[in-house]
């Protein structure tokens, strides 16, 4: 079983780019007498965000993200333009990491007809992923 995110980062020069990156869950987390689920450990979090915009906001202009966050969105839609020129959407259910704090970042448009609300949480640690 595989989860997978996509993350925002600034390269060497601070242009910002996605990367899709994919995590093996495997099977022992388990709370008796329930049958184990699958897990792998992903991010040590930090303070976290309810992050609502309405739609017609626009993050138009370039911007790092303050701080590294995992962002989930829970209603609506928003694209996000790394510095590179990639779009990504996102929508409810999809996991980004936004690492780009610095350089040339990002912009961020919400393209739904609902308010945008998403889950924004500090990360604490780097990401904890072994295939890396």
């Amino acid at each position: 079983m595989r989860a997978s995110y996509t993350r925002l980062f600034p390269d060497q020069d601070g242009t910002s780019h996605f990367e899709d990156v994919e995590m093996e869950l495997l099977p022992g987390f388990a709370a008796p007498p329930a049958e184990p689920l699958h897990f792998a450990d992903f991010v040590r979090l930090g303070q976290s965000r309810w992050v609502g915009v309405s739609p017609g906001w626009r993050g138009d202009a370039p911007h790092p993200t303050p701080r590294r966050m995992l962002v989930i969105p829970l209603q609506g839609e928003f694209e996000v333009t790394a510095g590179d020129g990639t779009k990504r959407r996102f929508k409810p259910g999809d996991v980004m990491i936004a690492e780009d704090t610095w350089g040339s970042g990002h912009s961020t448009q919400v393209i739904s007809d609902v308010d945008s609300i998403g889950l924004f949480i500090e990360l604490v640690d780097a990401v904890q992923d072994q295939d890396r």
